[in-house]
């Protein structure tokens, strides 16, 4: 499994949206970005971390950034996900996992003494020209936009 480090260019990539949309890495360039990867579409966790980020979304666009969460869900998954909590952001759907393979998320996860395939939950804060300066491997779902204020010194 490939495993990223902070400051170096962040993994280009491209996906599909809740909207069919293609979204890429590079026309988000000149733009700060929480990129955050989560297993599952409506599960607790995260539904927590997605509500979370979707709470304080001004604020994250205020400080210039913006919010993309990735999973393996599919774009249907992801349109009804955003419409069941109100999500404001983009969610790119993975299903070919070669955006989660580029960041290293995807990979094996022991649950219940059961070794499994999964995603890794992950946030990279990526700056307006592509680098990534801080990554999150150990996520606080329910209080993640504190986390990464607290940790970036964000006011």
């Amino acid at each position: 499994m490939k495993q990223l480090i902070e400051g170096i260019a962040a993994p280009d990539f491209t996906g599909i949206n809740q909207n069919g949309k293609t979204i890429s890495l590079e026309e988000l360039k000149g733009k700060k970005l929480i990129l955050y990867f989560y297993p599952k579409d409506n599960t607790p966790g995260c539904t927590a971390e997605a509500c979370n980020l979707n709470d304080n979304y001004e604020f994250w666009l205020s400080k210039g950034y913006e919010v993309i969460g990735v999973s393996p869900d599919s774009e249907a998954s992801h349109l009804k996900f955003v419409g069941k909590y109100g999500l404001r952001f983009n969610l790119i759907s993975d299903t070919s996992k070669e955006i989660l393979e580029a960041y290293g998320v995807w990979g094996e996860k022991v649950n219940y003494g059961k070794t499994y395939m999964g995603v890794i939950r992950t946030t990279f804060v990526i700056d307006e020209d592509g680098i990534i300066v801080k990554i999150f491997k150990k996520v606080d779902t329910k209080e993640h936009t504190n986390q990464i204020v607290k940790d970036l010194i964000i006011n």
